[in-house]
């Protein structure tokens, strides 16, 4: 975070700009596809199931949407326009409607015989867990020949391995169970109290 001055000459927090990311408007592409009602995990049902184990690991899948390859008949339909000429994706790119069910449905089927047993999947985390060091080892092992089985790549940079606790979706979870993380209780406190002003009136 880096706090910069506005018009107003008022102190304001920002995130500091670490990289890019293109986003195109997908909108009317959006509107003529059928839409994809693959449903996420409930997550409260996904944390009951990792709570209450000893070890745990966390992976994270590199570029999630960008490993799943559009169909060559419809990678037209993502051309989009820039300076240097048009062009289109190969695979699956952030924007499209259907692409969080589409990457969801995919990691289930990939995982659909570890899921509720070894490990839990929400779109490109994986939370892999075990009730002892050696289980989670062997957990592990299992899920990692899983992506290399179909050329999945994780985000190593974002993994970790072997821990006792965890942070996933904003709650805390171990052995102990399920905690509601601090620092987003934190960030609540601190924000400035909301103000509210009339709408001008119309002359």
């Amino acid at each position: 975070m880096t706090v910069v001055k506005n018009q107003n000459n008022e102190l304001i927090p920002q995130r500091t700009v670490t990289g890019w990311q293109m986003c195109i408007d997908y909108r009317k592409l959006n509107t003529a596809t059928r839409k994809d009602h693959f449903p996420l995990p409930f997550i409260d049902e996904m944390l009951e199931r990792l709570a209450n184990h000893s070890f745990f690991c966390y992976l994270d899948g590199y570029s999630g949407y960008h490993q799943i390859p559009i169909h060559p008949e419809d990678q037209s339909k993502t051309t989009f326009t820039c300076p240097y000429g048009t062009f289109a994706y190969r695979r699956m790119s952030f924007g499209l409607c259907n692409a969080p069910a589409s990457f969801q449905r995919c990691m289930m089927a990939i995982f659909s015989d570890f899921i509720e047993n070894i490990m839990e999947v929400f779109m490109d985390d994986f939370s892999v867990y075990g009730k002892s060091f050696d289980q989670c080892i062997e957990n592990l092992e299992k899920v990692l020949q899983r992506c290399k089985e179909v050329d999945l790549v994780l985000n190593w940079e974002k993994c970790h391995f072997m821990v006792r606790e965890g942070i996933v979706l904003g709650h805390r979870i171990s052995e102990r169970g399920i905690e509601v993380d601090r620092a987003k209780i934190e960030v609540i406190e601190q924000l400035p109290p909301l103000q509210t002003s009339r709408p001008s009136e119309a002359s």
